[in-house]
């Protein structure tokens, strides 16, 4: 056993070895040319502007992936995650200075298009998707990071960039950011350029862990002093980015188990009392609440007890409900979401039923009982079989004991007022394998019991 534990360990690291199949020397030569701002670099950013811009001004997914595929933002982020971990202080500053410039376009640029813009969406979908970051963001940054990096130095080349680009998403919050700036919106500028920054911090992280861990050549400087003094400051750097990057991801973890913990509580407690739950707003950061919107007649005293009872259950404290009742929120653009949501909400389980209804609509086709005329049948036999009284009809899944291979089958049941005599229910049988043309059919009699 232990030697089989011995081959499989070394199996596993023979399979996980990638330090010869890295070249971080062509590695590093390819990220410094990706880094400038300049040539087609600047065209290609001015063109996946356009294009982000323009498929989120439509939400159109589709076009919002081409604008990533083709932006070149990657170049100096990675660039940046780079220079701190080679310590190149002229790497981490052209990398830097080339990242604001492309961040300023990219925010002029998509602002300029939305004010031209002839389109206002009522409801911006894709847009308001790119102003609420979440642990999630971070994962697919700080993974998408050691995903491009790895990328960029290993000796065979795939498609692993092109995925990265869709996965970290940095040019659609950029453009969000600027339609927040076009129409004076703090709410999509600040929530998109947050998205942003998670991105950017997340994936320059990534890259210097890469960096280190793959072990690229370090910066040689000629004065060892200012050397030791570069590094201690690019260390200081680092340190100060990881801090408050790893107490950011800690916050979205709480504020998306908070609001997960929320969305149970209300999905299983809607109706309290003679009062209907039909909407809810869930503040983030420190002070996490929720905000319940009741209908109906107002809450007693017991029913609130029972209410901040069935919230901790979910681990939501009494001190972070807020209860409105038989009102919305005094902000008119609030009261219009909260409607909206109470509608999405509505249109979303009636949407729910119509599925549920469907699929039994189906289920009824598959089974062949919708299309059988029973009353006809009924009186056919009648007349042909008198000793019938009556048909049970049944249309189900035929299980075999010996394989347990299944095939629909009609089952027919005829109580008859007297026995009947072999021929003649082998008769009924053809006749009913005719009458309803299936031949699946299989047919019991039994004697009526009066």
């Amino acid at each position: 056993m232990r030697k089989i534990w011995e081959q499989l360990i070394a199996y596993i690291r023979l399979t996980a070895n990638i330090s010869e199949q890295v070249d971080t020397d062509a590695a590093e030569e390819s990220i410094r040319k990706n880094i400038y701002f300049k040539g087609p670099n600047v065209w290609i950013l001015a063109f996946s502007i356009v294009i982000a811009s323009v498929g989120l001004n439509v939400n159109s997914t589709a076009v919002i992936i081409g604008a990533m595929l083709i932006s070149p933002l990657m170049g100096p982020i990675i660039g940046t995650g780079l220079g701190l971990g080679i310590n190149d202080p002229k790497l981490l500053g052209d990398s830097l200075r080339n990242l604001l410039v492309m961040v300023v376009i990219s925010l002029l640029a998509s602002t300029l298009y939305f004010i031209l813009s002839p389109l206002n969406l009522v409801n911006p979908t894709e847009l308001e998707a790119r102003t609420s970051p979440s642990i999630y963001d971070v994962l697919i940054a700080l993974f998408g990071g050691l995903a491009g990096i790895l990328e960029q130095a290993r000796k065979e080349k795939g498609t692993v960039l092109s995925g990265v680009a869709i996965a970290t998403a940095l040019m659609p919050p950029l453009c969000t950011a600027g339609y927040g700036l076009a129409k004076l919106n703090a709410h999509f500028f600040f929530g998109a350029m947050g998205l942003f920054m998670i991105n950017m911090i997340f994936i320059t992280l990534a890259t210097y862990i890469a960096a280190k861990y793959l072990k690229f050549k370090g910066h040689e400087f000629e004065d060892e002093v200012k050397g030791r003094r570069v590094r201690r400051v690019i260390s200081a750097v680092v340190l100060l980015v990881m801090v408050p990057s790893i107490w950011s991801a800690v916050v979205m973890i709480r504020n998306n188990n908070f609001a997960s913990d929320v969305e149970a509580f209300i999905t299983e407690n809607r109706v309290v009392g003679r009062a209907y739950i039909y909407d809810y707003k869930v503040s983030s950061g420190r002070n996490r609440a929720v905000t319940i919107y009741t209908t109906g007649e107002e809450l007693d005293s017991e029913a609130q007890l029972a209410l901040v009872g069935a919230a901790s259950k979910y681990g939501i404290p009494a001190e972070r409900i807020k209860l409105v009742e038989n009102g919305l929120a005094s902000d008119g653009n609030e009261s219009e979401k909260l409607v909206q949501g109470l509608y999405d909400r509505m249109e979303a389980q009636i949407e729910k039923k119509d599925s549920l209804i469907r699929a039994l609509q189906q289920q009824v086709e598959a089974s062949g009982l919708e299309g059988i005329p029973y009353t006809q049948i009924a009186r056919e036999a009648s007349g042909l079989f008198p000793e019938v009284d009556e048909l049970y009809v049944s249309r189900g899944a035929a299980v075999r004991t010996d394989s347990l291979g299944t095939s629909l089958g009609t089952l027919i049941i005829a109580k008859t007022v007297s026995a009947m005599k072999p021929e003649r229910e082998q008769a009924l049988g053809t006749w009913l394998r005719l009458r309803l043309n299936d031949q699946s059919v299989t047919v019991r009699t039994e004697l009526h019991s009066r």
